[in-house]
């Protein structure tokens, strides 16, 4: 019997805005101009252009993963069984923002990275567990989250089946 194939339901890399890439990639190109005095052209073009590749390596290297699928939720290093999820919400900028604020929760697993307004959060339903929920940036908080919900009622599905047949 073959083994069963891994499904992914939703990913998104989130990668640096445009604006991050516009203010980082020319102050890195500028290393060139502080060597092209001293060394000329033939010095700084080089420079310029390792400084501009190690600049986009260090923006992209942390950049985390969210994947939705194979009955799992993986948000940059963490991931958790969706059995273990409650409810899902969409959240826009406002309400990610008093998340990350004012209605903050220490014990919450943030994955949330700057540059991304919007987002989702989803309930920890696992009494054993002390996060009480994720809170995840999103670009596509709609299709991450609905995502996540289908992965959670087919599991819940699955489970129910595998118990009646067991």
């Amino acid at each position: 019997m073959a083994a069963p194939r891994a499904t992914r339901t939703y990913v998104e890399r989130l990668t640096p805005a445009p604006w991050v890439w516009l203010a980082a990639l020319p102050v890195a190109a500028s290393s060139g101009l502080v060597v092209l005095t001293a060394f000329g052209a033939r010095v700084a073009v080089p420079v310029a252009v390792a400084a501009v590749v190690a600049a986009a390596w260090a923006l992209l290297r942390p950049s985390a993963v969210v994947t939705v699928g194979d009955e799992r939720l993986v948000a940059g290093r963490a991931q958790i069984p969706v059995g273990q999820l409650g409810v899902v919400r969409e959240l826009d900028a406002t309400q990610m923002s008093a998340l990350r604020g004012p209605r903050a929760d220490a014990r919450a697993y943030l994955c949330q990275r700057g540059w991304i307004a919007a987002g989702f959060a989803v309930e920890v339903a696992d009494p054993d567990d002390p996060v009480p929920f994720w809170l995840v940036s999103s670009r596509r908080p709609d299709r991450a989250s609905a995502a996540l919900r289908a992965e959670i009622d087919r599991c819940a599905v699955d489970q129910a089946h595998s118990r009646q047949t067991s």
